[in-house]
């Protein structure tokens, strides 16, 4: 039995990130898509909220008692939405260990565990990490990754190159993916860890984005980057058969159901932003097929926000109950950035003229959304996903 129960703690969490996400989220977000940059890492808010434990990563479970419940997804699923529908681009840049969180805690070994989470310990400045998988010719297809792995004595050797790896120019270390034989396809996947000044660790630029610009995507070049061999995530012994490929998509399992509820939160912005301007320039109480058209958009951005918010409890669920969620965290991912595409649209439509203005926020929701179909998995790519386990589509 699904339940939403995560504890007395979760809302005096939420409740920060109401606080946080009214006076500086949505403040900000605004302020840097009118600059065209991302807010530098050394902006006052990042250490503020730091200190207040916002910006925690993803999927890290918190201290229980033994036989205790899992919540830690359900939590994470609550957070991402709120901040989500202050900002989502800000949600992104907060510190912490982000989408390189999951695999460290799922694969990384106790000493590689306790090395890289103790520089998260530091409560002096904030600190960030990254995950590092896409690539130039390598987005949604993982299986293609180029960048190559190769042992030399004690260390790997990788060459390749990365694009759109968020926050990976401020991060202390980015996971980055590699394959040893490209001939081996999935099999022959590795996690490293690099951190950063690592040489060979090059080119890193910010890359402009049409939305979410608060965050920053990089691009990076790894050039005869040495990297330590006890830095391979989980050690020799982890990979066998296909356990890199399996690293990777446990965490995008982990992860995607916070992504998928990331687009929730855009589309209740897009919402209450539509339904506030109704009510201010429409009587929606009259007659009127105008404005009949109007209720009943706004009913139907509701009703699908609701189903939305349910796909990704579930999968959430799922995840604190250490049970299989592809399925779902697919069905999440895949159905709730085109909801908030629909709902973006929509108030775009309500607002007429005003809603292409710069001026009014659902201009700049219009153009944040989109990204939400393509990062973690495409909507494409979850419905091959779906269609593997439910219909037996062959790999």
């Amino acid at each position: 039995m699904i339940t939403f129960e995560i504890g007395a703690e979760a809302g005096a969490q939420l409740e920060r990130a109401r606080e946080l996400g009214r006076r500086y989220l949505r403040p900000l977000g605004i302020e840097a898509d009118r600059k065209r940059e991302p807010v530098p890492p050394e902006h006052p808010f990042f250490l503020l909220a730091w200190q207040q434990g916002i910006g925690q990563p993803i999927g890290v479970e918190e201290p229980r008692a033994a036989g205790g419940p899992r919540t830690a997804a359900r939590r994470g699923v609550l957070l991402a939405e709120e901040m989500s529908y202050w900002d989502r681009g800000m949600s992104v840049a907060l510190p912490g260990l982000g989408l390189g969180g999951p695999p460290l805690l799922s694969m990384g070994t106790p000493e590689q565990k306790e090395r890289f989470l103790a520089p998260f310990r530091d409560t002096t400045r904030p600190h960030w990490a990254a995950f590092g998988m896409t690539e130039p010719g390598a987005g949604s297809d993982v299986a293609g990754i180029q960048t190559s792995a190769v042992r030399d004595g004690d260390a790997w050797i990788l060459n390749g190159a990365k694009t759109f790896i968020s926050n990976s120019m401020r991060a202390e270390w980015i996971v980055v993916w590699a394959t040893i034989d490209k001939s081996l396809g999935r099999a022959g996947h590795r996690a490293f860890i690099v951190e950063r000044g690592t040489p060979g660790l090059e080119d890193l630029r910010y890359e402009h984005k049409m939305g979410l610009i608060a965050y920053e995507s990089s691009s990076f070049t790894l050039r005869d980057c040495r990297v330590p061999a006890l830095h391979l995530l989980g050690g020799e012994a982890h990979y066998a058969g296909r356990a890199g490929f399996k690293g990777a998509m446990k965490s995008f399992n982990a992860t995607r159901p916070a992504i998928a509820v990331m687009a929730i939160g855009i589309a209740r912005a897009a919402y209450d932003a539509a339904r506030d301007f109704a009510r201010q320039h429409y009587r929606l109480d009259r007659p009127i097929p105008r404005y009949q058209r109007y209720r009943e958009k706004l009913a139907r951005m509701a009703r699908k926000i609701e189903v939305g918010r349910l796909l990704c409890w579930r999968a959430a669920w799922l995840a604190d109950a250490e049970q299989p969620n592809e399925v779902e965290a697919s069905m999440a991912k895949a159905f709730c950035p085109q909801i908030a595409q629909e709902a973006t649209s929509l108030a775009v439509e309500i607002l007429g003229d005003a809603g292409v203005a710069s001026e009014h926020y659902v201009e700049k929701l219009y153009r944040d959304v989109k990204a939400m179909d393509i990062v973690e998995g495409t909507g494409q790519i979850q419905r091959i996903v779906m269609a593997r386990r439910l219909v037996g589509l062959p790999h």
